[in-house]
């Protein structure tokens, strides 16, 4: 059964990122490159985006592991509407569609959350009530995301009233703003949920939804705010479909096949949805997998 929520996300195409992570394969042909003039961003370009990656060929990607500067703002949704602009805050592994990414204490976190858009340098506003982070890498398939997060009690803005799927989620398998696995490990509702979302045959609707979230699995667990929380999620193609498990502090909540004819097998990107909540999150980390 689809569950329509809202999306604040647009379906642009998301830019080239300034540089990219480099691949074991690029770094050792990072010779070739030189002997060709172009360094090793050449290299990347003669062997693709997927060089030593786990696109549809199926090959292990690279483990992706986030880094940020001890304070300060990363990038915004400002950014990326607008890439090109004087003093926007461009990433090279990151991209937000919705609100703001803050560097703070050298790990990620949202900031404060408010309603309004943020402008080049999210100093008035973060828009951060409607957050959502992807990586600009979309080599993921067989992957695991292992992140460590704190959240804080849900609130609510003029923009964004209360919902019971306030709260923190994990992206997989992120092909467009409407093809996607949402792991909702943390909700206001104690709720705990893996949704696939897919591209919605009759186009965007009229409160403006793009695409149709149905409910693969679900369940209660529901752990304190204000402390932090170890969280893990996987998507494994399988036989039988695509098997995706959820993790909280060691412990699995959800683990399920998804046999649907709609089912997401294809690589993609990984990231963070946040509803209504302040997020720090830190040792953000996605790694090939077998399973958890």
């Amino acid at each position: 059964m689809s569950t329509p929520e809202p999306e604040d996300e647009t379906a642009q195409e998301l830019r080239p990122a300034a540089r990219r992570p480099i691949s074991r394969r690029v770094l050792l042909l990072g010779g070739l490159a030189v002997l060709l003039g172009g360094g090793a961003i050449a290299a990347w370009e003669l062997f693709g985006d997927h060089a030593d990656g786990n696109g549809d060929d199926g090959e292990d990607t690279d483990a992706f592991r986030a880094a940020f500067p001890r304070d300060g703002l990363v990038t915004n949704e400002y950014a990326f509407r607008n890439p090109d602009a004087k003093g926007a805050h461009n990433d090279p592994d990151w991209v937000v569609t919705s609100g703001s990414l803050f560097a703070h204490g050298g790990a990620g976190w949202t900031g404060l959350p408010d309603g309004q858009s943020p402008g080049v340098s999210s100093d008035q506003h973060n828009g951060s009530s409607v957050f959502r982070l992807v990586t600009r890498r979309r080599d993921f398939r067989d992957c695991t995301v292992k992140v460590e997060v704190r959240l804080q009690p849900p609130g609510t803005t003029s923009r964004t009233p209360k919902q019971d799927w306030d709260g923190g989620h994990i992206w997989l398998r992120y092909r467009a703003p409407d093809d996607l696995y949402a792991i909702s490990f943390r909700r206001r509702d104690g709720v705990v949920v893996i949704k696939r979302k897919t591209p919605d045959p009759a186009g965007i609707g009229a409160a403006g939804e793009q695409g149709d979230y149905v409910t693969v699995a679900e369940g209660k667990a529901a752990f304190p705010y204000g402390e932090w929380h170890t969280v893990t999620a996987s998507a494994v193609n399988h036989p039988d479909g695509v098997r995706l498990v959820l993790a909280i502090d060691g412990r699995t909540v959800l683990d399920t096949i998804d046999k649907d004819a709609k089912r997401i097998s294809l690589p993609g990107g990984v990231g963070l949805r946040v509803d209504n909540t302040e997020l720090d999150f830190r040792n953000f980390t996605a790694d090939p997998a077998a399973g958890l």
